[in-house]
């Protein structure tokens, strides 16, 4: 069989062009739309997420407190035929920072960005299936008081047209018009990151 597996949803919400009987019988979304771009359906899906990508984080402090190590390996967990774009993973820096001596293994460019207290890492295209690597090796000025670092998450942006991490797919597109207007019917999925975050 290759039906596709149930997604369970949460807090559904539908615009006021919906017909709710409809999909309260059949699980139909029919509507008419109204003019220019809206916003059909929110939803949340809490359970069995396939996230698109995997971080893996090691960071070594050094005695001292004058240097610190950070190794990150990012693999996309996405099909090889698809590709994330505008990929941005910002990895924390403590305040302290004087310089980081970074190398990227395989995908895009890393710099420390001071105004941002992180290494920034921007991958223009993330093949699906790849992995990549990033090492630093960051340098701290010395200060008086030195305050313990709090190691704030990791963010990751990135877009993945044609994946879904919820699971939900549009089975059937059927558009039903008398007027004689053509219509193009086509269904895009895309996936962005909201608030992304990978603790180190």
């Amino acid at each position: 069989s290759n039906r596709k597996p149930v997604v369970e949803i949460d807090d559904c919400t539908f615009h006021r062009c919906v017909r709710l009987g409809k999909f309260d019988a059949d699980r139909t979304i029919t509507f008419i739309p109204p003019d220019g771009e809206f916003e059909l359906m929110r939803y949340r899906v809490t359970d069995n997420i396939n996230l698109p990508f995997r971080l893996i984080p090691a960071v070594q402090e050094e005695q001292g407190q004058t240097k610190i190590s950070i190794n990150l390996k990012v693999m996309a967990n996405f099909s090889e035929k698809l590709n994330a774009t505008h990929v941005v993973i910002k990895i924390p820096v403590p305040k302290n920072t004087a310089k980081a001596k970074i190398k990227i293994h395989a995908l895009g460019r890393a710099k420390y960005e001071p105004e941002k207290q992180a290494i920034v890492w921007r991958v223009k295209k993330f093949p699906g299936k790849h992995e990549a690597m990033l090492s630093a090796d960051v340098d701290l000025m010395p200060t008086v008081r030195a305050k313990a670092w709090n190691r704030p998450p990791i963010n990751v942006e990135f877009q993945v047209p044609m994946f879904t991490s919820s699971g939900v797919h549009v089975r059937f597109l059927r558009v039903y018009d008398k007027s004689g207007y053509h219509t193009n019917r086509w269904v895009r999925y895309i996936t962005k990151a909201g608030g992304y975050q990978i603790r180190i």
